[in-house]
Order: structure tokens, then C-alpha cells, then sequence
């Protein structure tokens, strides 16, 4: 049996030419969605866990606690905007503007739908702001602007807690980033393209997440990796780092750092969508029925798979704790980019000889399993840093040897008057 995947064609003609009036709709629909989401995230986020840890969670802003984000959202606002003697004014008050707004930027070129009548107009546009070439690496890039808002941030605090927060989530973010981008290269193979849409058109038959598995499993890693969340959430580590970068914020400016961390995951999730589970396309069941794929029910379609990947984060967060900072770098650096770069041989390999005709099918399966058990063996093998520092004999230390380890209290001026 033998199994071809279309390569895409690259049409981007129904882009540029909406109203003036059309693109400003998309614009606050787009920017109405990603707060939507952030509210009722931040909810379900709390409802979950709590279900997770046998607790009630919100309940009593709204039905079901459903306004608890809006109360928290105008307590944060209405809250003293304390700012440190020692931090650099400036810097301090861009970095989190500089934080949230390309997470806005990044679902310009996000497709929420097709080609679509819009009502009372004989305007035909598609459910998309924008689309580029290279649609997927703008996406990639303006999501690493969003760093050097947090660098910035924790060096412009003057402490030295949120310096060490921000250079963990530098060092964070490159490493995975790495990863994620070598994700994206056996997808740019299979569908010839570069851009959403072209990619979501590649996938009417058959979801790369099928096909490209290793590649879905990596960006799934790198994602959460991406956002700094939990059991990455290393640069705002509490109990190490207190708050992190952000330790020296409050009000309205830390909001803006918690708008951008709960943004950007829905980003990354309706990328995941867009590159792994058709996009807006039903799922089979539901491709069944004819008009599934038309109109505004594709919206429906894609929306409920991201909030499957929002449910994964929250999963994630329940029930895994976070990793030793040291572990996590080694993971990204000495198991995920290499194990991603064998399957981009892998996959590279496949389509190279697939571009001579139909394929069979136990090729496809012979090259997946090699990358799986690659995969796996990388993340079972030992280093030798690790077996050698087991070897080594342990040495024992007494923390409170030669007195207490705190130093003594200055005299007060009671005591000093008796001296006296």
C-alpha cells in the first residue's frame, strides 16, 4: 500500500485585499480572543487543579466562579505600584510592555477558519489577519522578541534574584527554541510550504501529527519549555529565586508578565494546532459530514483543539514537579536537539525518495520506529557526568559546625546605654 502526502501549493492572493473596515474587525477579534482566553485559562486553570488536589476552586465571583479572573484582574490594577530606589526607571517600565505585546503580534498570521462571507457585506475574506511565505518563522521570531522583556526586566530591577531569574529564562529559551524550530523542519518538508495556511492545506487528508509524530512530541516539550511554565517554570523558581524576574514588580506592570506568560500559551497552542492537528479542519468523524469544513464551523473545530492543548498545560502543572535546573538544560541540550535532528535525517530521507513516486507504507514505518527508539534511548541513557558523580564518595557536612550559622544581632540602644 502506498501513501503520498500533496505538497501545497503556495497561493497567497486572497490576502492584502480586505477593507480597511474588514482588517479592523480581525484585529479586535483577534485581540478580544487571546483576553477571552486568558480569562477563562486562568479559571479553568484553578477549577482543574483544584478537582486535581479534591479542592472546590473559584466559586463565587459569577456562575460556576466563572468572573474570578476579572476580580483578580482589577484587584492587580487597583493594587500600589511600588518601584525600587535602585532599578533603572526606564528599562522598568518598557520590559513588560515589551513582554506582552508580541504576544499579541504572533496570532496575526494564525488561520482560524476559511474563506468566509462576512454578514451584511458581499466581502469575501478569509478567518485570518495575515498570512507570509514564511508565515511559521515570523511566528518563531517575534515569540523571541517577547525575551527581552524579561531579561530587561530582571536586569533594570537591581536585584539580584531577578537577575538570576532572567538569565535562566534566556538560557531557557534559546535551548528550547533550538528544539522547537527542528520541529518545524520535517513539517516544511511534507507540505512545501512555509505558511499556515499552506501548511494547514497540506493536511486535508492526513494530520502531520500522525505522519511527524517525534516532530509533535518535541514541539509539545519545547512549548512548555517556550512559556516557562511548570515543570519548567525555572526563572520564576519561588523557592529558590523567591519571584524571579519579576520579584520586584506588582500592580498593573506584573499583570502586563502575567498577561504574557497566559497569551503565549495560547499562541504556542494554536501553533500546535495549525502544524499538527489540521488547523481549523474537523476531525474525521465530523469531516464526514459535508459541511464541516465550511463556513464559520471551522472556528468552532479549532478553538476546542487548543483548549486541548490548554488542558495539557494544566495537566502538566498538576501533577509533575518542577525539575533541577541543571537537568532541565542537559534534557533540551543533550537529548531533544539531537534526538530531533535524527528524525530531520530520518524524515528527509523518506521524502527524498518519495519525490520519485508512492512510497510504501512499511518504509514510513521503519523510519518512525528508528526515531522512536532513538528517541526513547536518549532519554534512558546515562552520561557519564552523572555515573561519575555517583562513583564519587560522599563527603558529609555539618551545616551548623562552629555555632549557629547567623550573625549576631547589632546591639540596640538600651544595650548600648548600659555598656556606657
Amino acid at each position: 500500500m502506498a501513501v503520498t502526502v500533496d505538497v501545497a501549493a503556495e497561493d497567497l492572493s486572497a490576502f492584502g485585499h480586505d477593507p480597511w473596515w474588514v482588517l479592523l474587525i480581525k484585529v479586535v477579534l483577534a485581540f478580544v480572543i487571546l483576553l477571552v482566553f486568558t480569562l477563562f485559562n486562568i479559571w479553568l486553570e484553578r477549577r482543574v487543579v483544584a478537582r486535581m488536589q479534591h479542592r472546590i476552586g473559584p466559586n463565587v465571583h459569577g456562575p460556576f466562579g466563572l468572573l474570578q479572573s476579572l476580580a483578580d484582574g482589577v484587584k492587580l490594577m487597583l493594587k500600589e505600584d511600588l518601584v525600587p530606589t535602585a532599578v533603572d526607571k526606564v528599562v522598568y517600565v518598557m520590559a513588560p510592555l515589551l513582554s506582552a505585546i508580541p504576544a499579541f503580534m504572533a496570532v496575526a498570521v494564525i488561520p482560524f477558519g476559511p474563506e468566509v462571507k462576512v454578514p451584511f457585506s458581499d466581502v469575501v475574506t478569509p478567518l485570518q489577519l495575515t498570512d507570509l511565505p514564511v508565515g511559521v518563522l515570523y511566528i518563531l521570531a517575534v515569540a523571541s522578541v517577547g525575551i527581552y522583556g524579561i531579561v530587561l526586566a530582571g536586569w533594570s530591577s537591581g536585584s539580584t534574584y531577578s537577575l538570576l531569574g532572567a538569565l535562566r529564562s534566556s538560557a531557557q529559551v534559546i535551548s528550547y527554541e533550538v528544539a522547537m524550530g527542528l520541529s518545524f523542519v520535517a513539517v516544511f518538508l511534507y507540505a512545501g510550504s512555509m505558511s499556515t495556511s499552506g501548511i494547514v492545506d497540506a493536511q486535508k487528508d492526513l494530520w502531520f501529527g500522525i505522519i511527524l509524530l517525534p516532530s509533535f512530541v518535541i514541539y509539545m516539550i519545547a512549548m512548555v519549555g517556550e512559556t516557562n511554565r511548570a515543570p519548567f517554570d525555572l526563572p520564576e523558581a519561588e523557592g529558590e529565586l523567591v519571584g524571579g524576574f519579576h520579584t520586584e514588580y506588582s500592580s498593573i506592570k506584573f499583570a502586563f508578565f502575567f498577561l504574557a506568560e497566559y497569551i503565549n500559551m495560547v499562541t504556542v497552542s494554536m501553533l500546535a494546532t495549525t502544524l499538527f492537528l489540521g488547523g481549523w479542519r474537523a476531525p474525521w468523524p465530523l469531516s464526514l459530514w459535508e459541511g464541516a469544513n465550511q463556513g464559520y464551523w471551522p472556528v468552532l473545530w479549532f478553538l476546542a483543539k487548543v483548549l486541548l492543548f490548554i488542558f495539557v498545560f494544566i495537566w502538566l502543572r498538576g501533577t509533575l514537579p518542577r525539575l533541577r535546573y541543571d537537568q532541565f538544560m542537559q534534557f533540551g541540550w543533550k537529548r531533544l536537539i539531537p534526538a530531533a535532528l535524527i528524525w530531520i535525517v530520518a524524515v528527509g530521507t523518506v521524502r527524498a525518495l518519495s519525490l520519485d513516486g508512492p512510497i510504501d507504507r512499511k518504509y514510513l514505518l521503519i523510519a518512525a520506529a528508528v526515531a522512536l527508539v532513538i528517541f526513547v534511548s536518549l532519554g534512558f541513557f546515562g552520561d557519564a557526568d552523572d555515573e561519575e558523580e555517583k562513583a564519587r564518595p560522599e563527603i558529609r557536612h555539618d551545616d551548623f559546625e562552629g555555632g549557629y550559622p547567623v550573625p549576631p544581632m547589632p546591639p540596640t540602644s538600651g544595650q548600648e546605654s548600659i555598656r556606657g
